[in-house]
């Protein structure tokens, strides 16, 4: 008789909801620079190296810095800096800090991978990041995202950690949608003489891409490249992964699994939470979101994910039942 794993101590759930957070965290941005670089440019050719900073929502931490979001500095703050607690070092090295205190839950594969990474993107300097080479660096830091994921599907136990690493995962990925998203619609754009131009439309192509979603785009629309069609497939298809409605379902069915399996209690208030966020991407059209501002209804989602990172927190980070549900935070002393 195969015996149920013992309760998590929310420490650990809390460790791994967070390093499947830092590390798509890591590889959204990654993703972002190369296709930043590649193909969101300008009518005069140049990238808008500032949607990187405004998708971050860094502009006070950014311009406190640097005088201006060129290409230097921004690489520079994204990618090597230490301080800035929204950079690639600082996510990988806060996810190396997360698998450390999983390490008696996570293989030995996956805590060498995490190391090995960290290390290496440790050791870049500002050569490794020069124009020339970004588009292989940023391709080598998604690899290794990818990697990690695979090994943590192939080698995680299927417990209450693996649970909460999968809620951190569909989280981040849908709250990075909205705000990719978000800064298209007022960034990307320098001006609106140019929706329905061939620049308009690149940079619909770039928002695609940066989602890892152009050629499932393709998929579902075949000839059209319309806005519209951009903003319905990455919120409402539900087939594609990285969509909001499909990180949505995916967060649900992990509560779902809390409560059914494991019989975490103190779990209703957050999944009247999702439920809510849930009728309201099935109760909303394309055109109704269009119609009264896709700003403002990725703002709410943006909202309610924020809702629901500080409600997860509460119940199972922070809170310590005295019966059941996540186990009770170990004492001091």
């Amino acid at each position: 008789m195969v015996r149920p794993p013992p309760p998590l101590l929310a420490r650990l759930a809390e460790a791994a909801f967070w390093l499947a957070r830092y590390v798509e965290r890591t590889e959204n941005l990654a993703r972002l620079i190369d296709i930043n670089e590649t193909f969101a440019r300008d009518s005069r050719g140049a990238c808008n190296w500032s949607s990187i900073v405004a998708l971050n929502a860094d502009d006070m931490r950014f311009y406190a810095r640097h005088a201006a979001a060129s290409e230097a500095t921004v690489l520079r703050f994204y990618l090597l800096d230490g301080d800035n607690p929204t950079s690639i070092l600082s996510s990988i090295r806060a996810a190396r800090e997360s698998a450390r205190s999983l390490r008696p839950h996570i293989s030995t594969e996956l805590w060498g991978q995490l190391n090995t990474f960290y290390n290496w993107v440790l050791a870049l300097t500002e050569s490794d990041i020069a124009l020339p080479r970004i588009s292989r660096l940023c391709g080598r830091i998604r690899e290794s995202c990818q990697t990690h994921a695979g090994i943590a599907d192939g080698t995680l136990y299927r417990d209450q950690a693996w649970t909460f690493y999968q809620l951190g995962r569909w989280l981040e990925r849908a709250d990075q949608t909205t705000r990719l998203l978000d800064i298209k619609y007022h960034t990307l754009l320098p001006s609106v003489d140019d929706i329905g131009s061939p620049l308009d439309a690149s940079q619909w192509n770039a928002v695609l891409r940066s989602a890892s979603a152009y050629h499932a785009f393709r998929r579902a629309f075949p000839r059209d490249l319309e806005p519209g069609q951009v903003a319905e497939f990455l919120l409402f298809d539900s087939r594609f992964p990285r969509s909001v409605s499909a990180c949505v379902h995916n967060v649900a069915t992990e509560l779902g699994e809390l409560r059914r399996r494991f019989h975490l209690r103190h779990t209703s208030q957050v999944m009247e939470s999702v439920d809510e966020l849930t009728s309201l991407l099935a109760e909303r059209q394309i055109d109704q979101v269009l119609q009264h501002g896709l700003h403002e209804f990725l703002d709410v989602l943006q909202g309610r994910f924020a809702g629901l990172t500080g409600l997860l927190s509460e119940r199972f980070f922070d809170y310590a039942p005295t019966r059941g549900g996540v186990a009770m935070r170990e004492t001091a002393g």
